[in-house]
């Protein structure tokens, strides 16, 4: 198993690509730290990870409230003695054209991915630093590296995410911390459902354009990447041995980009 006696903490862990990861990281050996807006999400995670033999705890945490990510690495370590991989992937969309966007939706998606992803940062690199060694990863997407429109704040959010990601390989480099950032094409999750109809209202045309003319158009053979996809991917960067991988930007979108 290429996680064995890992201990991993991933945010949004209670469906979608975080809930797979956690998963996939429990049935390569880690101990996983669900954490999630609510529990009972978490919990939901927890019980499939444990009625397949894995071990896992639930931790509720708004990634926007300091002393929540503060205390809920607290309790993993204090749980499990050390924080080995630590996942920012919570997130959250909004579609709108930037001329009719309002302050407050950017805010809000601007404080889930890139204030959460710095939060979880700061507190999981203590403890790392302390122990020596550990794996950043966030959750970035294609379009941390390009836009797509009525994303605004998401594609400024993931594009900050990279820097972030950047940064913390240049600094933890001499703690023995890699820092590395998933880029995924579209998949399937509840988030990605969302948008399907609001960008069929916003561009006058129907579901189906969406998926096979926005959505897919540009991939190599019109498929969404799976949740299998993204976390493989995962387990490949938080099994990885040396920092010859770290500050990269890796996208998995069926050649939706290529760089």
């Amino acid at each position: 198993m290429r996680l064995h006696n890992q201990v991993a903490l991933i945010t949004g862990a209670g469906r979608g690509i975080g809930r797979a990861i956690a998963e996939h990281y429990a049935r390569e050996g880690a101990r996983v730290a669900v954490a999630d807006l609510t529990l009972n999400s978490a919990r939901d995670t927890v019980d499939a990870i444990e009625q397949a033999g894995g071990t896992a705890m639930a931790l509720a945490m708004d990634v926007t409230n300091e002393q929540a990510v503060d205390q809920g690495v607290a309790a993993i370590v204090e749980r499990w003695g050390q924080l080995d991989i630590a996942l920012a992937n919570a997130g959250i969309q909004h579609i709108d054209p930037v001329h009719k966007l309002a302050f407050s939706d950017w805010s809000k998606v601007m404080s889930v991915h890139l204030d959460g992803a710095f939060l979880v940062t700061r507190a999981a690199l203590r403890q790392m630093y302390e122990q020596d060694g550990g794996t950043m990863l966030y959750m970035g997407s294609v379009h941390s590296v390009e836009a797509s429109p009525l994303k605004a704040p998401y594609v400024a959010a993931k594009h900050g995410m990279l820097g972030l990601c950047r940064a913390v390989a240049k600094e933890g480099a001499e703690h023995g911390v890699r820092s590395n950032i998933i880029c995924p094409g579209f998949v399937r999750t509840p988030l990605v459902d969302k948008q399907i109809p609001e960008q069929a209202k916003e561009l006058g045309i129907s579901e189906e354009d969406v998926i096979s003319k926005v959505m897919l158009k540009n991939t190599v053979d019109g498929q969404f990447t799976t949740l299998e996809d993204v976390s493989e991917l995962a387990v490949h960067l938080a099994a990885f041995p040396s920092a010859a991988l770290t500050g990269q930007s890796i996208v998995v979108s069926h050649g939706w980009h290529m760089q």
